[in-house]
């Protein structure tokens, strides 16, 4: 039987994962061997020390099929191993650990990082039986943990408020710090001249993630192109409506590139945008990558105006808030922004230090590898 001390498993590719490419990193740094269950295939990036991944192939299906054979699949494959610590980088997945772990050495340990308030993502919002379905299984899977992490104090609050017990350590979704050089890459890309002013949506391109109402509202923006880096279903609709609307010539979709060469990327732009819709408290809570990646890369924000990101943004002055959904105020605050660019990154500049000394990967990565070695140690956290 393979042994290894940590089994890592996540329902999605660690490739591009930069949350979960980070985590491997420190545990790497701490001389653990790691074994790592992925989708997609591939080879291991050669700065993964200390890891291998193992392809996980899921059956096509959709709704509770899909989630059981994540279930039923994820648990054969961690069945095949025996690990010391057994991380569930995500809710979907952390059943399949639990019973791995209880079949091959129930004395290991289990973690899980609740990356997402699960239970009240947008595919549950207005599906309160759903929602009670998710949280039943959190609770449950809960009982079983030796160590949680969250992205967020609104959502550690939140879990520790439903479900009892300690609240989850914060592990905030933030880049590693790096000083950034400026680029031109999407100009050149683009062909783009230096004078026209570029605003980037970076990610998935889903429903209620702001997406339609930035197209909206870049109707109102002269001059200005919007670049949306990344994949997602809503690429057709939002393609179809710029063409309507007789702005696409100026609405560009360029595919993603690696977590590790995004930032040279995004510092090429002119604002960053993260546009989340209040229609769930996933949303509501939410912390997301893309938001300090801009702000490292030297690019003012214009994020919705929601807890988490209002305590980010304001009091450093690093971007503005709005309601995603208005797009006449959406379209003010861009316009305003892009005609003092050159004031807002200068104020980026000033606002990043204090930002960064709040919100610190290093931080989080500390505590991650202070966890680990005294779980390693026996210890009861």
């Amino acid at each position: 039987m393979p042994t290894t001390d940590v089994l890592f498993a996540l329902t999605g590719d660690v490739r591009r994962n930069s949350r979960a490419l980070k985590q491997l990193r420190a545990l790497g740094g701490m001389g653990l061997d790691t074994t790592v269950l992925t989708l997609g295939a591939g080879p291991t990036p050669p700065d993964l020390p200390n890891v291998q991944l193992v392809s996980v192939e899921l059956p096509p299906a959709r709704g509770p099929r899909h989630f059981w054979n994540v279930h039923r699949v994820f648990k054969q494959h961690a069945e095949q191993f025996s690990a010391r610590v057994y991380h569930a980088s995500d809710l979907y997945v952390l059943h399949a650990l639990h019973q791995a772990r209880q079949h091959r050495h129930s004395s290991a340990k289990l973690v899980y990082d609740a990356r997402e308030c699960y239970p009240h993502v947008a595919s549950t919002a207005g599906r309160p039986w759903v929602t009670a379905v998710w949280e039943r299984v959190e609770r449950r899977g809960l009982r079983h943990t030796n160590a949680v992490f969250t992205v967020s104090d609104s959502i550690a609050d939140w879990m520790a408020a439903t479900y009892g017990g300690r609240r989850p350590q914060l592990m905030h979704n933030v880049p590693a710090y790096q000083s950034v050089a400026r680029t031109n890459y999407l100009r050149e890309h683009l062909d783009l001249s230096e004078d026209i002013p570029i605003v980037l949506h970076q990610g998935q391109m889903r429903k209620h993630r702001g997406c339609g109402w930035l197209v909206e509202a870049m109707a109102h923006v002269p001059g200005a192109h919007l670049v949306f880096l990344g994949r997602g279903a809503e690429q057709l609709v939002l393609e179809a409506r710029a063409d309507a609307i007789g702005i696409s010539p100026r609405v560009h979709f360029m595919p993603p590139v690696p977590p590790d060469a995004l930032l040279r990327v995004t510092t090429s732009a002119d604002i960053g945008v993260t546009l989340l819709e209040d229609v769930c408290l996933n949303h509501r809570y939410a912390l997301p990558n893309k938001l300090f990646e801009y702000i490292m890369a030297g690019l003012p924000v214009v994020a919705s105006d929601l807890p988490e990101c209002r305590r980010v943004v304001v009091p450093s002055g690093v971007g503005q808030v709005v309601e995603p959904t208005d797009t006449a105020q959406l379209a003010a605050t861009l316009r305003e922004m892009l005609a003092h660019r050159a004031d807002w990154r200068r104020q980026v500049r000033q606002g990043a230090s204090a930002v960064f000394e709040t919100f610190s990967w290093e931080a989080a990565s500390q505590r991650l590898t202070e966890t680990y070695a005294a779980l390693l140690a026996g210890e009861t956290l």
